[in-house]
């Protein structure tokens, strides 16, 4: 059943039209336990890898400058200088690298307590001269220059905390953009929502906003959001409309284009009479569905790059969801850009309608979650190994040691 499944999978990693020769940032968080080895940034120009940077153990969000330099979110261990903590010790915070040459030079970085679910997954720089990044280990927002920080919006404020967020995987803050001056969109993937953060102001508006508790056991999960103040709220939103998500993308006032992740789907939410509803979907693309998908880019040509993270590719996709380009990656990736322009404020918005998805696969219950679990202990996992095939090998082994057990006793 599984030499069937490998010869019949649709192919990843197309080839390319004559002249394609678009180059594409990757941040690649790597493999290995926690997916904490192995970590690269890369460029590719069409399917050729230019350069490679892999100092660090893993990387995250990836973003051209102006004057061509590329920040990384990374996170990496084996440091002395720790702060509060023990030596050695795990920093988390950005590179700057030569997006020519892929030589790293000094950024920014600090110490965190492990090196699980506390990095930095997303910088920027602002035309002030300083840098915009998240910070999950304190699970705030801040602006740094000269290795100074400059200003902060902790989650605190607006969610229910516990008495040491450094402890645990509290609201995962991962993704931070600069809508336009002092107003930031952020993405708390704990509470599947969407904020806009305004400097000195806070929190002015909610994309997926709680409107019933009904949804609070999707955010209290592996211990993640709780209710510290005992007033029967936490802010989970609906895990219909986002469900985990990572980098959001700020189409307009009224569009906003999201990596649904925990929902193995790309969506594009517009505002309808106050409310933030889905419109463009896209869960599966040449053949294969989304699995767990971090990065959704809408390009000014109207198409949609994607980083398809657990099928271990990179895809470009037109509005009707047929592949464009697709490249099947070695690593785990978190994040790709297209450059010269990268992720952009405001892009082609789609019209009210969804990609139809006649192949999508009903889960399975209990092996959904297990597959899930299989793929984060071993990233190599081919993307057709589904969960039909999980259980074709679940009773393949049971056969197989009955047989042996039955063998033995005739035997005896």
């Amino acid at each position: 059943m599984l030499g069937v499944s490998a010869a019949l999978a649709p192919s990843i990693g197309s080839t390319p039209s004559e002249g394609y020769q678009e180059r594409t940032l990757v941040g690649s968080q790597g493999g290995g336990p926690g997916w904490h080895q192995y970590g690269s940034v890369y460029l590719l120009n069409g399917s050729s890898v230019v350069w490679r940077e892999d100092a660090a153990e893993s990387y995250f969000d990836v973003t051209r400058t102006e004057n061509g330099t590329v920040l990384a979110g990374f996170m990496d261990g084996g440091y002395e200088a720790c702060g509060p903590y023990e030596s050695p010790c795990v920093r988390t915070g950005f590179q700057v690298i030569d997006s020519d040459s892929g030589e790293v030079r000094p950024g920014y970085s600090f110490p965190v307590r492990t090196r699980t679910n506390s990095e930095v997954h997303d910088v920027e720089q602002l035309q002030s001269g300083e840098y915009l990044l998240t910070d999950m280990e304190y699970e705030r927002i801040f602006t740094v220059k000269d290795g100074e920080v400059t200003w902060q919006w902790n989650a605190s404020s607006f969610y229910d905390a516990p008495a040491d967020p450094t402890r645990t995987d509290w609201l995962h803050i991962n993704d931070v953009d600069v809508i336009d001056n002092g107003r930031y969109l952020v993405s708390v993937r704990n509470a599947n929502q969407l904020l806009i953060v305004e400097r000195g102001d806070g929190v002015v508006e909610v994309i997926n906003e709680d409107r019933s508790n009904r949804n609070d056991d999707n955010c209290r999960q592996s211990g993640q959001l709780r209710d510290t103040d005992s007033d029967g709220d936490i802010r989970c939103g609906d895990p219909a409309v986002l469900n985990h998500q990572h980098n959001p993308q700020w189409l307009g006032e009224e569009a906003v284009l999201v990596a649904d992740s925990d929902n193995d789907r790309v969506v594009e939410l517009h505002k309808q009479d106050g409310e933030w509803q889905p419109s463009w979907t896209l869960t599966r693309t040449g053949g294969i569905a989304l699995d767990w998908p971090r990065d959704a880019d809408r390009l000014p040509n109207g198409n949609t790059l994607i980083t398809d993270t657990l099928n271990r590719r990179i895809v470009e996709v037109n509005e009707n969801g047929t592949v464009v380009w697709s490249y099947q990656t070695k690593r785990i990736p978190y994040e790709a850009d297209r450059l010269p322009v990268g992720e952009t404020v405001g892009g082609p918005q789609s019209d009210t309608s969804s990609v139809d998805d006649p192949g999508s696969e009903g889960s399975i219950p209990g092996l959904s979650i297990l597959l899930v679990g299989l793929r984060a202990l071993y990233p190599g996992l081919p993307f057709w190994f589904g969960e039909i095939q999980l259980l074709g090998t679940f009773i393949s082994i049971g056969l197989t040691l009955s047989g042996g057990a039955l063998h033995v006793r005739q035997r005896r």
